[in-house]
């Protein structure tokens, strides 16, 4: 497995963190979980590979609709929590398998349905990880991510990411929607736009489930509360002590352009 410095970082913070997100509520429910499903036009055959799977709440969501799913994660003590999480549901067609996403360890044309959701952000090589998918992905298969994304316009894309990062150290980049499409064609891939929605987050709990030191916790409080009127409006900024703010995020889908 290749090592870079960002996936020491992932497998730090994500490692002291993992059982935060067993009862994160954007991760274990979340608007768009639902929303995943029904994109994914699931008719009860596929192989599924559920990709940055952490505690496994999207590949727990497709087991009982599809034949088999594999969920990749490079942190250790995310699969292990994942394994207990299934093993108190008694899921018996969910596979574990620690791995990079940017070099799975699959043949080619493995599976019908792969999906990302919130972990793509921390790729930290966003278009050879498409580049696998487009691999494993079979002929007439499907693409789900679903993921916060940065907005078109150059200053709130560089707050939002400046915070983001702040926040998380593991953090790489929230992209644009043209962005993600423009990686997704390299690789061959088709895709239009599914769904868009606010991610509603309470700052508390926001910073708490990632364990985010005390001093950058500060600086976070202040770069919300002071941000310029533009940057409160695009972002829902509001509250004093009990701050509020959402991000943006979006469900691409994505196929073959050119079935082989």
């Amino acid at each position: 497995m290749r090592r870079t410095a960002i996936e020491d970082e992932i497998q730090r913070q994500f490692g002291a963190a993992a059982r935060n997100y067993l009862t994160s509520p954007i991760h274990a429910r979340g608007p768009d979980l639902p929303v995943l499903i029904e994109a994914a036009g699931i008719e009860g055959s596929e192989e599924a590979l559920d990709l940055g799977t952490a505690v496994g709440h999207t590949a727990l969501a497709l087991a009982p609709l599809v034949r088999r799913v594999v969920g990749v994660d490079l942190t250790a003590e995310m699969l292990a929590e994942a394994a207990r999480l299934a093993a108190r549901r008694q899921v018996g067609n969910l596979v574990l398998v620690r791995a990079d996403v940017a070099d799975l360890p699959f043949a080619r044309a493995s599976f019908d349905l792969v999906t990302s959701r919130y972990s793509a952000h921390h790729y930290p090589a966003p278009q050879e990880a498409v580049q696998e998918v487009a691999r494993v992905l079979r002929p007439g298969g499907r693409f789900i991510l679903a993921d916060t994304i940065a907005p078109d316009e150059p200053a709130l894309d560089t707050f939002i990411n400046a915070v983001e990062l702040l926040r998380d150290r593991s953090h790489v980049r929230d992209h644009t929607i043209a962005q993600w499409r423009a990686m997704l064609a390299a690789a061959g891939l088709a895709s239009d736009v599914y769904y868009g929605w606010d991610v509603e987050l309470e700052f508390d709990e926001w910073v708490a489930r990632m364990q985010t030191p005390p001093d950058a916790v500060a600086v976070l409080r202040r770069m919300l509360a002071e941000a310029p009127s533009a940057v409160r409006s695009a972002f829902h900024i509001r509250g004093g002590d009990r701050l509020h703010f959402c991000l943006k995020g979006v469900i691409i889908r994505a196929w073959h352009a050119h079935p082989r």
